[in-house]
């Protein structure tokens, strides 16, 4: 999709582009890239309480910096915590016995209410945090402290069960035929999670469950004729995963560089063809938007060469996030993974933008 030599050094607005071979130094990326027009790390989980007949949840819990336009091509300051840099946070939470879901955004400049490090991962966004928190035999654990209003609170532990992933070409991951249209694009796919969670004010009670995090960051998420995405994040029961996503265009296609990938036990990445299958549809009462809901996803199993099939079912269909402070509204919620005969394969997220209208805003 072009050689390094096309790509421009910066957008026309002054951003820098991803360019192909990436080369990675940790933990400094893991933090903040303010050259850079947008970036997100973006954590989904399930969690179970520890009471002797556990409720299960759900959450999400996302931190974007987004740098304002810039009149010339010039560089950012070098701390990178310049006024031109705006946070924006996302919290949600479900509660799949009741189908109770909670959410709330923040929107705030950099500054004493919001900031990110350069040098390792440390964002803020008012008593909302996500900081690597190193101990000796797990260097890449992360400690997340969230809410929503005085209805959540909750304190987390993730500590990786595998190895960090590198979407794309070395975590150069491109989106699209434009030469800027690419990102960088790190996962820990599968993360342990430990910690406490209190509802309603009621004692904190711990809960354990499992996670998935991504970290990315561009100038130019979409190309001209796409509108949005679906993404889903997968966590087999047999200890693997599937990131697939499709960037949708204008006329209700898939773009060439949507993908699926496999990603072993062991951390390996294959891609593999995919059959994207909505089977029902849900109008949201909040906005109008129609999203799809029950999907078939059938793909090429690595391990064996078969075909695979699952079927991505939300455990509630209200499970829309209104953009009113960041101006994008999306679905995020979580699903079950079921085969064709209805057994349990897993737990996934599944992520639906552009629904709503389309996402100019990451052009």
């Amino acid at each position: 999709m072009g050689h390094s030599s096309e790509i421009p050094a910066l957008t026309a607005d002054g951003f820098a582009v991803p360019r192909p071979n990436p080369t990675f130094a940790f933990p400094r990326d893991h933090g903040s890239h303010p050259d850079y027009k947008i970036e997100w790390w973006y954590l989904t989980g399930h969690l179970f309480t520890s009471e002797t007949i556990p409720r299960r949840l759900g959450f999400q819990a996302t931190f974007f910096r987004s740098a304002a336009p810039r009149a010339t091509a010039a560089r950012p300051s070098p701390a990178g915590f310049g006024h031109d840099q705006i946070y924006l946070a996302h919290m949600a939470l479900i509660d799949v016995s009741t189908g109770r879901f909670l959410h709330q955004e923040r929107l705030n400049r950099a500054g004493w209410d919001a900031a990110s490090s350069t040098e390792t991962l440390d964002v803020r966004n008012g008593d909302w945090s996500l900081v690597l928190a190193p101990t000796p035999s797990a260097p890449d654990t992360l400690l997340l402290v969230g809410g929503i209003r005085a209805d959540a609170r909750f304190t987390l532990t993730l500590t990786p069960s595998k190895p960090l992933v590198r979407f794309g070409d070395g975590g150069y991951s491109r989106k699209g035929a434009a030469p800027t249209a690419a990102s960088y694009y790190l996962t820990f796919p599968r993360l342990a999670v430990t910690g406490t969670l209190a509802l309603d004010g009621a004692p904190a009670t711990p809960v354990t469950g499992e996670a998935w995090m991504d970290h990315e960051y561009s100038s130019s998420q979409l190309d001209k004729n796409q509108v949005g995405w679906d993404w889903l994040s997968a966590q087999l029961n047999d200890g693997r995963e599937i990131m697939f996503y499709r960037l949708r265009t204008q006329d209700g296609g898939s773009d060439p560089a949507s993908t699926l990938i496999w990603i072993a036990r062991d951390g390996a990445l294959t891609r593999a063809p995919y059959r994207w299958e909505p089977l029902t549809t849900w109008t949201s009462p909040h906005t109008g938007a129609v999203y799809p809901q029950r999907i078939r996803l059938t793909t090429t199993d690595p391990a064996t060469g078969a075909d695979f099939a699952l079927l991505v079912e939300p455990f509630h269909n209200d499970q829309e996030l209104g953009g009113k402070l960041g101006g994008v509204t999306y679905w995020e919620g979580a699903c079950r993974l079921l085969s064709a005969d209805g057994a349990e394969l897993g737990s996934a997220y599944l992520e639906l933008t552009g629904y709503d209208r389309a996402l100019d805003v990451l052009r």
